[in-house]
């Protein structure tokens, strides 16, 4: 039983990764495309955006699909777009080409990351279904780690354009991973009556306050960490002066924060209940973020203050999104991929907003990051109290 749980949780991991890994790793090289292309960061921005919109758009595709038709046959079709599209940004002319084949990338990459949360769903519910989830985030962590850092060597000694060969590779990784390694967690046919009604149970879902409420806690706490991919890069190298080297290590060690916290999730929420998890970690949270909002408006412009204080704030963020993903899916187990799906693009759709924002405002400076950040903190806390509202105790 120990061996199919941890074999589980490699093999989600890894296909989880698929998507981090085309996000990390060609972060550092913003500024280098923007000077091969003659344009502002800003232009690159926008392909980080349009993989993120592809994802958010087309999980309400790939969830019905994978109860319809079970949660392999989707994996194929996603991961092989996924490999041809990240083939095509490696020979873009230009930005604008650079962001199509984004994209397409996106459409391809976002059954890897909506259909695993489907199969964490399949196996398991309750505190056992986010022990899993925090071990699949510790397999697929390596991705936040190592990703930027491999992609500033290539750019370095090769150029930006083999960071997209090397994601096409992970791609066909992944490939091989779901065709050999991947049981099939939910049968086809298994009891529907075909995509329409699939598609039906958005319905009851957008109805669901609950689920909605639990979708956008996680959303807007996600969206903070893409206001921090969107505009890290550029603040940390152009402002800061840091190395794309040093810049994959602060980065790196803002997701180990992250993802160190979720392995303790498991054990708080068997010992608290995930609410109040929830509640105290996305409180702890918005106090930090802030307090760096304050400072950064005060004229506090230091690397040190900024990444130390975004690293304990995003391993708050480890407790919130693996505890919100599973209660939001915990009462919705006959139609997981739908659900997973429908929160997935509730989720990306928040990031692709707020990464538009961050890009549209940024002044050179820290401020217009921070201050999307400290938004979507004070929004997912605000939520978290209204839907998960501390019980009372009367003597």
């Amino acid at each position: 039983m120990k061996s199919a749980f941890l074999r589980n949780a490699l093999v989600l991991g890894m296909l989880s990764a698929v998507g981090p890994f085309a996000i990390d790793m060609y972060l550092p090289s913003f500024p280098a495309i923007a000077r091969e292309f003659q344009v502002d960061v800003s232009a690159v921005q926008m392909s980080l955006m349009s993989f993120f919109l592809a994802v958010a758009v087309c999980q309400i595709v790939y969830g019905p699909l994978s109860d319809r038709f079970g949660r392999k046959p989707p994996l194929y079709f996603g991961l092989g777009l996924f490999i041809l599209a990240g083939i095509g940004c490696s020979f873009a002319p230009n930005v604008e080409t650079l962001i199509a084949f984004r994209f397409l990338q996106g459409v391809g990459s976002c059954a890897a990351m909506v259909i695993p949360r489907a199969i964490i769903r399949d196996l398991h519910t309750g505190h056992e279904a986010a022990r899993l989830m925090a071990t699949t985030m510790l397999v697929f962590s390596v991705s936040p780690i190592l990703a930027p850092l491999a992609g500033s060597t290539l750019t370095a000694f090769f150029s930006w354009r083999a960071i997209f060969w090397a994601i096409a590779v992970i791609g066909l990784a992944g490939l091989a991973v779901v065709l050999f390694l991947l049981p099939e967690t939910h049968k086809p046919n298994e009891g529907r009556k075909g995509i329409g009604h699939a598609f039906s149970t958005y319905r009851g879902l957008l109805k669901d306050r609950r689920f909605l409420g639990l979708a956008f806690i996680g959303g807007f706490s996600q969206a903070s960490f893409f206001a921090y991919l969107a505009g890290s890069s550029v603040i940390f190298i152009e402002h800061y002066g840091l190395t794309p080297s040093a810049y994959s290590m602060v980065f790196a060690s803002n997701a180990i924060a992250f993802i160190g916290s979720a392995q303790f999730n498991s054990f708080f929420m068997r010992r608290f209940g995930a609410e109040r998890v929830v509640r105290t970690a996305i409180s702890c949270f918005a106090a930090l973020v802030i307090l760096l909002f304050v400072l950064t408006i005060l004229g506090v412009d230091n690397v040190y203050v900024l990444w130390g204080l975004l690293f304990v704030s995003f391993g708050c963020l480890g407790y919130v999104i693996p505890s919100t993903a599973v209660l939001a899916l915990e009462e919705h187990g006959p139609v997981a991929g739908t659900a997973s799906a429908l929160m997935g693009t509730l989720q990306l759709s928040t990031g692709a907003v707020i990464i538009v924002l961050v890009s549209a405002f940024y002044n050179g400076t820290p401020l217009s990051m921070v201050s999307a950040i400290v938004v979507c903190g004070i929004v997912a806390f605000t939520l978290s109290f209204r839907i998960m509202k501390p019980k009372r105790v009367y003597p």
